[in-house]
Parts: C-alpha cells; structure tokens; sequence
C-alpha cells in the first residue's frame, strides 16, 4: 500500500511512528505537509500539486491535522476524498469535533454524559450562566483552545464574571462548565480504532493544576476502563463519526463525563502509558481501508457486463 500521512511535523513522535509502523508493515509511507498543498478544482478532474508534483497512486491517507489549521488541513482531505483516496479520519468528522460547540451539541444529543455546560454571546447574562452549570467554581474555556490552552479556573462567581466579560470584549468565544471537584485534577483518556478501544491512560495534573495535559506537566498511567467508561468513549466516537480518536473523560459521582473527543490525539502518551503498538492498529485499519476499497473495485470490474460493441459474443 502506499500511504499518505498529512503532518507538519514529520520528526514528532507520532509522525516518526506511524511510518515506522507502516514501514514495518511492507506498507510504503510519505509525509505530506497539507499546507504545502495546492489543490486544483476541474470537472471531474480534481488534483493535489506538492512542490511541483502531481500527488497520484495512494492507497489511503492518514491525517494529523493540527487544530490552528483545521480549515485548510480538512480541505486538503476532502481533496483526497473526492479523488477516491480513502482517509483514515474523514473531513466532516475532523470539522464536527473541532468545534467544540459543536461537537457538545451532537454528543448530548446522542445522550453521551458531559459536564453542565452554558454558551452566550452576552455578558449581561454571565450571573445566570453561572448558576445555570451549578455555581462557581466554574471552567471557562476557549472554543479554539488545545491541549490545556484557554481554560481558565474562576474559583468564585465574581472573578467568573470577570474573566468571561474579558473574553467577550476580545470577541472570544468561549463555553463555561461545571467543575468537577471529585475528578482531583485527573482525566481518562480512551484510545479508540475502528469501533475499539485499544488503549487508556490516566492523566495525572501536576500538583496545584486543575488541567492533566500531558502537555502541561501531566503525567499518564495506564488504566483499566469501566464498562461506563469504555460506553461512553465508544458512544462519542460514534456520535461525531470517528474512526480514530482519543476520548477525554472525568471520573464522576454520577460516571463518566466526557470533555472532548480529539480526532487527531497524540501517540507518544498513550504508547508509553499501555506499552501498545497504537501505531500499528492505525496502520492496520487504514490499509485494510484500502484494501476492501481495491477488493470492491475489483469485483466491481469482474462483475461488468461485456460491451455489446466488444469482439465477443453475447447470448
């Protein structure tokens, strides 16, 4: 197979070990920078043009698209997507779980368990949005804030108002959620490949920080998930229509309360935590991707008709 894997950062450690992986596999893997890609729009004819050359002949690609270039990155994949190419993460499936809002909206929808969360765009109604997620302490977060960045603890309703009115005269757009005291600044993150959860690790905050990013000074263990748990990542995964993800999630006295379902998570914690080829099972599912899509076309073929206009004969 011949593989694309769309990153900015091919010397990271999850770009390094998914064509290591794929390597290992018999598998052939270029990195593709996605902001380096020209895409050419013509009837029936779409095309990627990369440092000069035509982009032809993958099999599937599998996409790191970082969260500050979401609109670029996920057009470079549906690119792909109307040449036939299959992906290992779709577009849609990218754009719905970048937004956070968004992504909050369908998961409840889809009846996933989630902390009490409250959105306006005026600051008039701070007070009730307050109390409408439970009181202060509240979490106030960032809808374009990654790994820990833009969330902000208010200990009380007054510096609550404070810092949400702040965002709102920068035009910030930002969502408030209950804190969940009992979580002791700790998280689960779930691994999930295909409709499987390969992998858990608990995240650990450093002590005194209420965020568990491992890059924030987090530290990850590996864990063994409730039924709850390995539930609700797999309901969440389903709901935003994602094939590859890391499901955050807080342990609560009333379960597990998912946070946020990243459609481009990290190898290097989770791999380390468990001591799990996560690289490898990606791999995998997107050659065998690939594979049934070559199977089908091929079937599709032997299946044919023969032209009425051929050399042989019909009955």
């Amino acid at each position: 197979m011949k593989l694309a894997i769309l990153s900015r950062e091919p010397k990271s450690y999850s770009t390094r070990r998914l064509v290591e992986a794929a390597t290992i596999r018999g598998h052939e893997a270029l990195v593709v920078d996605h902001l380096q890609c020209n895409l050419v729009l013509e009837q029936g004819q779409p095309g990627i043009i990369y440092h000069g050359q035509r982009l032809e002949g993958f099999d599937a690609i599998i996409p790191r698209i970082g969260a500050s270039v979401t609109f670029y990155g996920t057009a470079v994949v549906r690119q792909f997507e109307m040449m036939k190419v299959r992906t290992a993460v779709e577009s849609q499936a990218i754009v719905r779980s970048r937004d956070k809002l968004r992504s909050m909206q369908i998961l409840s929808r889809a009846g996933v368990g989630m902390p009490k969360t409250a959105f306006t765009n005026y600051s008039e109604d701070v007070p009730a949005m307050i109390n409408q997620v439970g009181g202060a302490p509240v979490i106030i977060k960032l809808l374009e804030g990654t790994q820990g960045l833009g969330v902000v603890l208010a200990e009380s309703a007054k510096a609550a108002q404070s810092v949400i009115e702040a965002f709102h005269n920068l035009k910030a757009r930002i969502i408030v959620q209950e804190f969940i005291a009992e979580s002791k600044g700790a998280d689960l993150r779930a691994f999930v490949v295909d409709g499987e959860i390969i992998g858990a690790m608990k995240r650990q905050g450093r002590e005194g920080e209420f965020r568990s990013n491992l890059h924030r000074g987090g530290v990850g263990t590996l864990v063994k998930l409730s039924r709850a748990e390995k539930a609700a990542a797999l309901l969440a995964t389903k709901a935003l229509g994602l094939a590859i993800a890391g499901v955050d999630m807080l342990q609560s006295k009333r379960g597990p309360l998912v946070l946020e379902v990243n459609s481009s998570p990290g190898l290097e914690g989770i791999e380390k935590a468990t001591q799990h080829d996560i690289a490898g099972r990606i791999i995998e599912y997107t050659a065998n991707l690939a594979g049934k899509k070559k199977a089908k076309a091929k079937a599709k073929d032997t299946a044919r008709p023969v032209d009425a206009q051929s050399d042989v004969p019909t009955e």
